[in-house]
């Protein structure tokens, strides 16, 4: 294999990006890329990162050959004690979620589509209101709270205090949702990544090295990466 039969990279240009930095994802490789990088540095990066790039991406393939595609009958959310059960079959709606008896009907149409869509009406109603809660509980204020689905990032802050997180984090157990809600929130305090930046998420999570090592190392369902 060559680079020539890779697919295309997608070059993002990060303000905060002081570095390029290249990551292999099941179906694309990305490239950050600090605002001012000129064409040529970031292709001669490339061309040395060649034979890493061909050895990461041939890995990621044969993990997802070697992935169960079979869909789940159940889902273990992360605010609830009890997982919910799953029925697909052929019904109007795209899924029907009866939340007193915690089970799930989904269309057999397009189940893995349909199955995310749950996930992420799910994550919209209850994501902002657990973070708003831990948001009370660590004395750390934040704007508005939006949910999303970007394909490399748990969650964000901006400079005005607004909060992304990434909805497949209802998957997880709560502590780890939690960790991201924190790592977020003491953005507010300290916008970059500095060691008074990790003191004020040590205060409000002091497992949190063990939690981010979670979240890195568990990969999402196949479905999730369904369109």
């Amino acid at each position: 294999m060559t680079l020539n039969e890779l697919p295309e990279i997608k070059i993002v240009r990060h303000a905060r990006a002081k570095n390029l930095r290249l990551r292999v994802e099941p179906t694309q490789i990305r490239l950050t890329a600090p605002v001012l990088c000129s064409k040529r540095k970031i292709q001669n990066f490339i061309d040395q990162s060649e034979q890493w790039l061909i050895q990461t991406w041939q890995k990621q393939q044969e993990k997802i050959i070697q992935i169960d595609k079979t869909l789940p009958n159940e889902l273990q959310l992360f605010n609830l004690d009890q997982s919910v059960l799953i029925t697909y079959q052929s019904q109007k709606h795209c899924f029907i979620f009866d939340d007193q008896n915690l089970k799930l009907l989904i269309s057999d149409r397009q189940p893995e589509q349909y199955l995310k869509a749950f996930v992420i009406a799910y994550a919209k109603q209850h994501l902002p209101l657990y973070l708003e809660e831990v948001s009370l509980k660590s004395s750390l204020s934040f704007g508005k709270c939006s949910i999303r689905q970007p394909k490399t990032r748990w969650g964000s802050c901006t400079s005005k205090h607004d909060i992304m997180l990434n909805s497949g984090l209802v998957l997880f157990p709560k502590h780890i949702a939690r960790y991201v809600c924190v790592h977020e929130l003491a953005h507010t305090k300290h916008f970059d990544h500095s060691p008074h930046f990790w003191a004020e998420v040590h205060k409000h999570d002091a497992n949190f090295q063990q939690h981010r090592k979670i979240l890195k190392s568990s990969p999402m369902s196949y479905w999730w990466y369904s369109s």
